[in-house]
């Protein structure tokens, strides 16, 4: 049945890079009294997190669009095709004022579906390079969004609004880190759901070289794959290292700590900026078109964190990037309001209003 109310369309899917931003905006809507509906895939994170969100979602089959080998290559205009028509029996049924693309594999048949039903479309890029998908939409989208600035360079309609974040890290009070204490630095460790391997193994080898005063609190979230052998690793490492599979609370996380280690994907750019936390940013060296290598030079470029390429993270190197800024605390604060500097906090009311705006254009 179509929407009883004014009604927007979210479709995003896959990772959360896609789908966390896409919640922070519906939430936003969902607060206006604007209705929101879903459309992502039953293999993304969205089949968990929107459904636990309190959202309807609709179900649309697709897969990556960059094919791999000659059978995909064959497979997938008639992938496309049949998601094609499935966005198109979803958006006849509910009948949205708006449809909100927010990337991922299935963003392409529905954006596509959309213009052609005459809906209004708005595009948002979280990343510094824009994907496949978002590069193509954006000569049919009525509105181009971007998470950085700069990101559509052939569009010059693109509008830089931020990246969306969860209320709870836009809403974090100014930061007053590394000179608020003299104890040790507090390092969180942040792999990611699936973890990153390379921390796992050089934090702690780094940890070991450090003279025993100089060895900082530990938080590390390893990804749940990981758990054993991290453990492992810090054996013999001073202190008491808090090692986590995952963690639920990343507000905290964020308040907790003085310097964090971390990749470089947009929404973990956006969330150091909403928290104003230092970053030691290592960008994973295989993510497509190798954009969190440009949305970790972003940070950089505002002096708000340091960016080591994977390649050059090793024991030493942290060893002495650690000894330098425990040396050196005021970088830390420094670092950390510039990164509170580089935020856009009301990027979700922003996206959400010009959803709103556009319904009635």
């Amino acid at each position: 049945m179509g929407c009883a109310v004014s009604c927007v369309m979210v479709v995003a899917g896959g990772t959360g890079g896609h789908v966390f931003p896409g919640l922070a905006v519906a939430e936003y809507l969902r607060s206006q009294s604007i209705g929101v509906v879903w459309m992502g895939t039953r293999m993304g994170l969205e089949a968990r997190a929107v459904p636990a969100a309190g959202f309807d979602i609709e179900w649309v089959s697709i897969q990556g669009l960059r094919a791999r080998g000659a059978i995909s290559w064959l497979l997938l205009p008639i992938r496309v095709l049949v998601a094609g028509v499935q966005s198109l029996r979803i958006m006849l049924r509910r009948r949205p004022d708006v449809v909100l693309s927010m990337g991922g594999f299935v963003a392409g048949p529905a954006g596509v579906i959309a213009w052609i039903l005459r809906k209004p479309l708005l595009i948002h890029e979280q990343n510094a390079i824009p994907g496949l998908t978002n590069r193509w939409l954006a000569w049919i989208a009525d509105q181009v969004l971007c998470g950085f600035p700069g990101a559509f360079h052939g569009v010059p309609a693109a509008r830089h609004v931020g990246n969306p974040v969860r209320r709870e890290i836009a809403t974090l009070p100014p930061p007053q880190r590394g000179t608020q204490h003299t104890g040790p630095l507090c390092l969180l460790v942040l792999g990611g759901s699936q973890g990153a391997q390379i921390f796992n193994e050089v934090v702690p080898q780094a940890l070991r070289l450090l003279d025993g005063d100089s060895v900082p609190e530990v938080w590390h979230q390893c990804g749940r794959r990981w758990s054993e052998c991290t453990r492992v690793a810090y054996d013999g490492v001073p202190g008491a290292p808090r090692i986590t599979p995952f963690i639920d609370d990343m507000a905290s996380a964020y308040r907790w700590a003085d310097l964090i280690i971390c990749r470089a994907g947009a929404m973990t750019i956006a969330e150091l900026s909403g928290a104003g936390c230092a970053a030691i940013l290592v960008p994973y060296p295989f993510a497509v078109d190798d954009h969190q290598t440009a949305n970790a030079n972003f940070l950089e470029e505002h002096e708000a964190a340091v960016l080591v390429p994977q390649e050059q993270f090793n024991a030493s190197r942290v060893r002495e990037l650690l000894t330098q800024l425990d040396a050196h605390r005021e970088l830390i604060a420094r670092m950390s309001q510039n990164a509170r500097r580089c935020a856009m906090p009301d990027a979700a009311e922003t996206v959400g209003q010009l959803c709103m705006e556009a319904m009635h254009a």
